[in-house]
């Protein structure tokens, strides 16, 4: 149900604030890459998935990190780019989207509760 949320709410904001285009991974790297981008996502959500169902107490950040892929995989899909509108306008810092910050937020959850875990 969070997952439908959280992709739901990437899309919607995609479409009404949508300011640049974005042929790349995260914050613009890896630019130009669409076809090899999307079988990275492929293989990634579903090692997330095999995860989210085994380990529960990974769920909320396998959570995140598999809206924030599909997310953008559907720009990937329907659009050949993502994209991207979010711009804090300081130290040259790409323009990003609720998808990135997804991916951001459920990496950085990962780690501490792996930390945590030992």
């Amino acid at each position: 149900m969070w997952i439908i949320v959280l992709i739901a709410l990437d899309q919607i904001t995609k479409y009404y604030l949508t300011t640049v285009i974005n042929t790349g991974a995260a914050f613009g790297i890896l630019k130009g890459l669409n076809i090899p981008l999307l079988i990275i996502n492929l293989i990634a959500l579903i090692i997330c998935i095999f995860y989210y169902f085994k380990e529960k107490d990974l769920r909320l950040p396998l959570l995140f990190l598999i809206s924030g892929i599909i997310g953008n995989s559907i720009d990937r899909i329907i659009f050949g780019h993502v994209r991207d509108f979010i711009d804090i306008g300081i130290f040259n810092f790409p323009v990003f989207n609720l998808a990135d910050s997804y991916n951001i937020i459920g990496v950085i959850l990962l780690i501490v509760i792996l930390w945590k875990k030992g």
